[in-house]
């Protein structure tokens, strides 16, 4: 069967540049790669005819060999020394180095990626982001306040301005990965790359470690913070101080600090979202006559509220917009009222015999007792049947 144009199997034109011909073969080998046709059986033949031509035409005088005698370039000894394609050696270095361009294309966001010497890896990291749990009481949620924090944390090393080195001098790059921060070892066809064990994978060294830190370029410190809580946050409210976190490695960017709120529970008050629940005790007497009851609101006021008269323990009442505010606006909540009747306990003889009086007359004044044992004594007369 014979064989195809070079540049038919890249798809590009016979003009093409070195460029243009290491993009093209890129796409077509990680088009054809094996691993990624498990599916198609003819992918490996196809990657191996993409590294072939590729192989001929990024070679300059094989590249203008081909141009002008085509395949028959590398056939009966035209197209200088070395092995031809189809021969026994050929391609197998190239072959190699040309996979491992495939295998960091495809799997080079596992490993770190690539680029020429120090940038590999960049020598500043960003630092950590950090958390912060911090308890509010339910005024001050309801408020907004200013609170200061300490926070443990690295910080920028004064000394050596965070570079690491002493006297703020830059590093160097690191001989033993030339700034790339990994190294490789080449397996049959495959590459392996491995953290640097020089630089650790930073790409540059430090001859001269700066005393204060240690080279890392960063302290360990207490830092005091003043941090605005806005009123209405809740439990699980997160809010975000960019740079405020963990200071970067050797001069690079530090990290977020981000401040978690838990609201602690009240005495008083329960909270469901931006509405509030009180509940409120009332004597049996009050709530049998009617009359008021003065409630306390979460803003530290008061407020009066009417009992019904025969009110029930469970009755709720509503106080408009004496609830929560809500986070970044959007109203206010309501304050829900729920009345429980109290029962008088530890009574003189006194009271005891106006009691006693009291439930003689009252036999009529009390619907939901009288309504609940009519229904008991019908369910114990049909039981009798």
């Amino acid at each position: 069967m014979a064989k195809r144009d070079f540049y038919e199997v890249l798809g590009v034109a016979k003009g093409a540049s070195a460029e243009d011909l290491k993009k093209a073969y890129r796409q077509k080998a990680k088009e054809f790669h094996p691993d990624r046709n498990s599916d198609n059986p003819n992918a490996e033949a196809q990657f191996k005819e993409v590294n072939e031509a590729y192989d001929v035409l990024k070679d300059a005088d094989r590249k203008a060999a081909y141009d002008r005698f085509g395949h028959a370039a590398f056939e009966g000894g035209m197209g200088g020394g070395g092995a031809r394609p189809g021969q026994p050696g050929y391609g197998n270095a190239d072959f190699a180095s040309a996979f491992s361009d495939v295998f960091e294309d495809l799997f080079g966001d596992f490993m770190g990626g690539r680029g020429g010497p120090g940038q590999g890896r960049s020598r500043a990291q960003r630092g950590s982001d950090l958390r912060y749990n911090l308890r509010v009481s339910l005024e001050e949620a309801f408020k907004g306040i200013q609170k200061t924090i300490n926070v443990p944390t690295s910080a920028t090393c004064e000394v050596c301005r965070g570079s690491g080195a002493e006297g703020g001098a830059e590093p160097t790059t690191c001989p033993t990965c030339s700034g790339m921060g990994k190294v490789r070892a080449q397996q049959g066809f495959f590459t392996v790359e491995r953290t640097c064990p020089t630089c650790s994978g930073m790409g540059q060294i430090i001859k001269n470690p700066c005393k204060a830190c240690a080279g890392q370029g960063r302290v360990e410190k207490e830092r005091s913070l003043s941090v605005n809580i806005p009123a209405g946050v809740e439990t699980g409210t997160r809010i975000r101080l960019a740079g405020e976190g963990e200071a970067g490695m050797r001069g690079g960017p530090s990290g977020d600090l981000y401040i978690f709120i838990e609201v602690k529970d009240h005495p008083i008050f329960q909270r469901d979202g931006i509405h509030l629940f009180c509940r409120v005790p009332v004597s049996m007497i009050n709530a049998a006559l009617g009359g008021e009851v003065e409630v306390p609101t979460i803003d530290g006021g008061r407020s009066r509220v009417k009992v019904p008269a025969g009110a029930q323990s469970g009755k709720q009442m509503r106080l408009r917009a004496k609830g929560m505010p809500a986070l970044r606006g959007g109203g206010v909540g309501d304050m829900l009222i729920e009345l429980a009747v109290e029962t008088p306990v530890n009574l003189t003889s006194r009271q005891k015999e106006l009691l006693h009086e009291f439930e003689k007359l009252s036999e009529e004044n009390n619907p939901e007792g009288s309504s609940f044992f009519s229904k008991v004594k019908g369910f114990w007369d049909s039981m009798k049947g």
